[in-house]
C-alpha cells in the first residue's frame, strides 16, 4: 500500500510540476468532529499546528518520504557479510526476509532478530582474550602529501545538496531511462570534482561522507539502468512489469539452501 500511495503522489507531482499534494482529513471531508481528530492524530496536529497547518480546517501539504530500503549487501543467520569481521543489520543487509519489495513486518526481524545474533557471533568470535580485534594494528601512518587545509568548503555543502537533488528528482520512486542518463552523466562529474578535492585537500568528515554517498548514488544509477523492467520498488516506468508465476515463488532459502551457522554467507538465492 505504501509502494502505491507513494508513486501515486510522485506520478502527480511530476505530471503537475508541483512541490506536493494535499491530504484533506478536516470534519468536512472525514464526518470525524474536531475535537476526535485531535484526539487520535495529537502528535500531527501538534506538528502541523507548530508549522502553520489546522488539520481540522485545512488540507496538509504532504510528499513522499525516502523511507525503507531493501539492503543489498548478502549476509547469512549470523549477519556476517563476505568480509571477515564485517557485520551488516537491519535494513542494509540482504537477509532473504524480503524480496523486490519490502514488508513492514520484516523490519522488526532484520533489526533486532538478526543484531541479537550478530551480536552474540561478535562476541563469541571475536571478543574473547585470544581473539580480541586491535583496530588499526599494523596499519601505517596516514600521509596527506601535499594536501592542505581547504579554505572553500561551500564546494562540499554545494555537492551534498547536489547530488541529495539529483537522486531525489531523477533516481526516485518512478524512473526512465532518460531521466537515469541524465543522472548517470551528472554524478560521473561529481564524482570528478570529488576525486580532484580529495587529492588537494585534507579530508574531513563531511567530505567522506560525500565521498560515499556520490559512489553509492553512481552505483544505483547504473543498476537501476541495467535492469530494463519493473519490479517492486524499482519502478521504471517505461519497462515492463514482471509478472510472477506461482512457481517461482519460495520460502527464504531454496530447497538446496539451508541456513548455515558457519559464519559464511550465503550462496545468492535463486529466481528472486
Amino acid at each position: 500500500a505504501r509502494k502505491i500511495v507513494a508513486s501515486a503522489f510522485d506520478q502527480v507531482m511530476k505530471e503537475h510540476g508541483v512541490p506536493h499534494v494535499y491530504l484533506n482529513i478536516t470534519p468536512a471531508v472525514t464526518g470525524i468532529s474536531e475535537e476526535d481528530l485531535k484526539m487520535e492524530f495529537r502528535e500531527q496536529y501538534d506538528m502541523c499546528m507548530a508549522l502553520g497547518v489546522d488539520i481540522t480546517k485545512e488540507a496538509i501539504p504532504v510528499v513522499p518520504a525516502a523511507h525503507y530500503t531493501c539492503g543489498g549487501i548478502p549476509v547469512d543467520m549470523n549477519g556476517c557479510t563476505a568480509v571477515s569481521g564485517l557485520y551488516a543489520v537491519g535494513q542494509t543487509a540482504c537477509t532473504g526476509l524480503h524480496g523486490a519489495n519490502r514488508l513492514a513486518n520484516s523490519s522488526l526481524a532484520e533489526s533486532i532478530f538478526f543484531a541479537r545474533r550478530a551480536a552474540a557471533h561478535a562476541i563469541q568470535n571475536y571478543c574473547t582474550d585470544q581473539k580480541k580485534l586491535r583496530v588499526g594494528e599494523g596499519m601505517p601512518e596516514w600521509q596527506s602529501g601535499r594536501a592542505v587545509e581547504s579554505k572553500d568548503e561551500v564546494q562540499v555543502a554545494y555537492h551534498w545538496d547536489e547530488v541529495r537533488r539529483l537522486m531525489w528528482n531523477l533516481v526516485g520512486i518512478a524512473r526512465t531511462g532518460e531521466r537515469l542518463i541524465m543522472a548517470k552523466r551528472r554524478i560521473e562529474v561529481i564524482r570528478t570534482e570529488i576525486h580532484r578535492y580529495y587529492w588537494n585537500y585534507t579530508l574531513t568528515m563531511p567530505f567522506l561522507e560525500l565521498r560515499n554517498i556520490a559512489l553509492v548514488a553512481e552505483i544505483i544509477i547504473n543498476c537501476a539502468l541495467a535492469r530494463a523492467e519493473r519490479r517492486g520498488t524499482h519502478q521504471r516506468i517505461d519497462c515492463p512489469e514482471v509478472k510472477l508465476n506461482t512457481e517461482d515463488l519460495h520460502d527464504i532459502f531454496s530447497p538446496d539452501i539451508r541456513p548455515s551457522f558457519t559464519g559464511q554467507p550465503q550462496p545468492p538465492m535463486l529466481k528472486l
